[in-house]
This record gives structure tokens, C-alpha cells and sequence, in this order.
């Protein structure tokens, strides 16, 4: 989460600037023709980062957006109503109601959703008996203002639906996931039913379907199909909601100790198509990125802010008497953020780990990009100086894509080397991400289709 930046007031800009109007700046004295070929200064990878600058383009949405904020507004201006921006996005809430009965594997769910093992000290309670009596909220652990509730269970005698969403705040919640284990019950149809009628969105969750699997291959060994078998149970779930008046009800099928298998990357697609704004945002980043379309999902919801964080940083350098290298700082909490929201830190990438998904020497070899692999300010400087040194590039796209920055050349050429910064890392750590999730996923020895590795039991 980016920290609010303090700005440090400079000495009284020109009268000119202080009225927000275009201010002439003297063109830099002539390169040297040393300083004119970067491949000579910079050797082979200041010319791969001269070719990808001169490739860099900017989404017209990105400029028209820039636009509006810097014309006619002086630079301290500008950048607290970017950074007010940036505030309002990270401080999104979303609120996610885990209902269901008692033994479903609510607070499981709870905790895989929020990528904790149920033994970590910040997981919420499970055990063989209810274990929740009244609406808890569990924060995400890297994005606080996104909050899974855990419900009391339903399903005793004296359940009413009506009554128990009422008891628990309905109007709270953005959406519900409505959970249920090993067969339908009278309970799931009443709270369906109550939620539609309320207008309120909600999901269908088919927990436990690995031990489901298992069950049905026991019985009909030599016979079982998977997909034949988690047809049959989706089918079936839907089929009694719809018996019960529930129109079009959408079931998805969940394993918590597997939450890569099955239904889980459909369901996040889902909620990610129904879900706009900064809710959608905060959604992307909060469930487990555990698939490839889910990582380029993270990726595209980032990269659409890319131009702000880049924006705030030029404006820093922009400062009179305020040299590049105090937007620093900044840069490098956020690439930490980017680096955590695709699980490429130490943290993540060891609970990756325990969890069985490879050993963290095999996990952490698939992290090969150079800031993915050590983030520090000193790496970061080193992209903005070669950034800095390819200073034709970097005017020539101050003057042709970013012409309201004229006026900044200074902040326009930090603008560039901030872009093409965050852009690049981006690209680069979705790209590790991947490689560590198909080393986690997609290339360990796996049982057959009837044969699915024993979770243990599921506990709510």
C-alpha cells in the first residue's frame, strides 16, 4: 500500500508556474557523441533499454486521464490529487459473507480465500464443532479494507432464513458464497431463496468435492470419470435450486486444500466480470492468483494505475531543487507491492511450500527477473540512470506522446524512466509467476482422475 507522500515545500516557483502556466525551458546543451550512442556507454543492455523506451506506448485513456489533471494546475496541486487517487484505491473496501451450515468448511474456505493455512496464528478457527457465533470479519493479510466474514452456521431446527440474515446484516455485504458439503439440504434452498428475494448477489459453493471424488471412484472402481463425476454434482446442486424458484443459480464446485483444481479460477472470472471499479480491483488482488488468466488479470488491474504511480514520481523531480532520487523510495514500495500481489516474495513463496507445492529452492529458481530476485534501491537507481542516460529518447517521447509535460522536462524524462520502470517489472514478474505456479501445479507427479491426493478431513 502506497504511503502518503510528504512533500518537502520548495522555494516560491516563478510566478508563471504558480499561476499553472507553461513555462519555457532552455533544451539541454548537445550530447557528446559518446553520449550519443548508448550502446557504447551502456553496453548491451543499455541498448535493449534504449529499443524497448523508443517501442514504450501509452494507452490514449492513460493520456486523456493525465491530461485532465495537469492542464492549467500548478505541479504541488497536481500531485495531491494523485496521490488522493492512488488513496482512494487502496482504500477500497469489499466485504465477502461466507454463509452456510455447520461442518461445510466455512472457515477453511475463509482461510484458503485469504492464501492461509488453517495453523497460521491469523487463520480463523476451525475444529469439529461450530466454531463461529457471530459474525467475524478476517482482513486480507495485504490488503486490510478487503474483508471475508465468517457466519454462523445454519441448518438447526429453529433456522429461518429471513431472520438470519437479518441477525447477521444483510445489506453489508457486496456478495455472499453460500457453502454447503456432500448433499443439498432443505437450510440451502431457504437462505438461496431469502438472498434472491432481498436482491441480494450470492454464489453457490460445493465444498469437500475431493473426498466426493474419492467416494464415487471407491464405489464404481475401474468406471469413474471426473468430469463425468463433478458434472453429475453440479447438475444436481443447480437442479434443486431451481426446484426451489432460484433462477439461473450459479454452482461452483471448491476443494479449500486444492483451490487451484476444479471450479475456483471459473469463480474468480465470474466475480471479476460482475464486479466493477475499485471493488473489481480490490478483488483481483485479494483471491489467489493461481492460474495463468488469473495472473494476467492481476497484471492488467495493475497496469491500468501504472501511469499514476509514474505521474507522482515525476512530479517529485519535477520540484525545483529536488533531485530524481527522491522518488526512490516511493518506486521501491511500490515494485514491493507488485512483488507480493504476484507471490514472488520470501513470505509467499514459503507458504507456496508447506503447503506441498514443490520445495522453496525449486519455487524460488523460477523467480528470474532481476528485481523479482533481489528489490532493493540500489537496483532500482541503476534502471533509472540508464533510463536517464538514453536523454533523447526520453525528450523525444516527453514531446511527442506526453506534450502536456513540456513544460517539465525534467519531470517529463523522469516520467518516462518511472513508466518504463513499473511497466517492465510488471511484465516481468507476471512472466515469474507463472513459472513458479506451473513448477507448484503444473508438472508434479498427480494421482488419476479417480485417484486424488487425501486432503484429511475438512472442519469448518
Amino acid at each position: 500500500m502506497c504511503r502518503r507522500l510528504l512533500l518537502i515545500q520548495p522555494r516560491a516557483p516563478p510566478p508563471a508556474a504558480r499561476l499553472g502556466l507553461s513555462v519555457s525551458v532552455s533544451p539541454p546543451p548537445p550530447l557528446s557523441s559518446e553520449r550519443n550512442q548508448p550502446s557504447r556507454s551502456l553496453g548491451a543492455s543499455g541498448e535493449m533499454l534504449s529499443s524497448a523506451m523508443q517501442s514504450l506506448e501509452l494507452r490514449e485513456q492513460d493520456l486523456t486521464e493525465m491530461g485532465s489533471l495537469i492542464q492549467s494546475r500548478v505541479v504541488l496541486e497536481v500531485s495531491t490529487q494523485v496521490q488522493t487517487l492512488l488513496d482512494s484505491l487502496d482504500s477500497a473496501t469489499l466485504d465477502i459473507a461466507v454463509t452456510g451450515e455447520s461442518g461445510a468448511g466455512k472457515s477453511t474456505l475463509v482461510n484458503a480465500l485469504r492464501g492461509l493455512s488453517d495453523s497460521d496464528p491469523r487463520a480463523a478457527p476451525t475444529g469439529v464443532v461450530e466454531t463461529t457465533a457471530e459474525p467475524t470479519p478476517y482482513p486480507h493479510p495485504g490488503l486490510p479494507s478487503v474483508r471475508l466474514w465468517d457466519l454462523p452456521g445454519t441448518g438447526t431446527p429453529s433456522f429461518r432464513a429471513e431472520r438470519y440474515l437479518e441477525q447477521v446484516g444483510l445489506m453489508h455485504f457486496d456478495f455472499f458464497l453460500l457453502v454447503a458439503s456432500e448433499r443439498f439440504r432443505e437450510s440451502h434452498a431457504q437462505l438461496a431463496q431469502a438472498l434472491a428475494s432481498a436482491g441480494r448477489r450470492f454464489y453457490f459453493i460445493r465444498t469437500k468435492v475431493d473426498q466426493d471424488l474419492r467416494a464415487s471412484c471407491r464405489r464404481r472402481p475401474g468406471r469413474c470419470q471426473e468430469g463425468q463425476v463433478l458434472g453429475e454434482i453440479r447438475a444436481d446442486c443447480a437442479r434443486q435450486l431451481e426446484k426451489e424458484g432460484v433462477a439461473a443459480p450459479r454452482v461452483f464446485l471448491l476443494s479449500a486444500f486444492q483451490l487451484h483444481r476444479f471450479d475456483f479460477p471459473r469463480l474468480q472470472a465470474t466475480l471479476a466480470e460482475e464486479l466493477a471499479g475499485h471493488k473489481r480491483h480490490a478483488l483481483l488482488l485479494a483471491l489467489p492468483a493461481l492460474t495463468a488468466e488469473a495472473v494476467g488479470r492481476r497484471k492488467e488491474t495493475l497496469r491500468r494505475h501504472v501511469w499514476k504511480k509514474a505521474l507522482l514520481a515525476s512530479l517529485v523531480s519535477a520540484l525545483p531543487g529536488l533531485p530524481l532520487q527522491l522518488n526512490v523510495p516511493m518506486l521501491v514500495e511500490t515494485l514491493g507491492s507488485y512483488r507480493r500481489s504476484f507471490g514472488l516474495d520470501e513470505e509467499s513463496l514459503g507458504v507456496l511450500a508447506r503447503a506441498g507445492a514443490g520445495s522453496p529452492q525449486r519455487l524460488r529458481a523460477q523467480v528470474r527477473s532481476a528485481l523479482g530476485r533481489e528489490l532493493s534501491p540500489a537496483a532500482v537507481r541503476d534502471v533509472l540512470s540508464q533510463a536517464a542516460l538514453c536523454g533523447q529518447v526520453a525528450a523525444r517521447l516527453a514531446r511527442t506522446r506526453l506534450p502536456l509535460l513540456e513544460n517539465l522536462v525534467a519531470g517529463g524524462i523522469s516520467f518516462v524512466a518511472a513508466y518504463f520502470l513499473l511497466h517492465s517489472a510488471l511484465e516481468d514478474f507476471a512472466g515469474d509467476a507463472q513459472r513458479v505456479l506451473e513448477a507448484a501445479y503444473g508438472t508434479e507427479e498427480e494421482g488419476g482422475p479417480c485417484d486424488p491426493p487425501d486432503p484429511g478431513f475438512l472442519f469448518d
